[in-house]
């Protein structure tokens, strides 16, 4: 049996993300979401509301593309 070069299809040419790649961006939402969530909690222990902002949409960033990483 022998297999035909000229039939054989990277991923690169596929569009199709690399294994590796696709559990790097699901470990990058799961930090970005508890950076975003431990911001929250000094925010509010500090009562500074610009910086519980920033976190609150930190940790709803991350939970969208936590989210669409998962149903890839």
């Amino acid at each position: 049996m022998e297999i035909d070069k000229r039939k054989i299809r990277t991923q690169e040419e596929t569009g199709e993300e690399a294994p590796i790649d696709q559990v790097e961006g699901i470990v990058e939402a799961e930090m970005e979401l508890l950076e975003g969530r431990a911001k929250e909690s000094v925010a509010q222990a500090l009562q500074d509301a610009e910086l519980e902002r920033e976190g609150r949409q930190l940790r709803e960033e991350a939970e969208r593309k936590l989210k669409r990483r998962r149903n890839e």
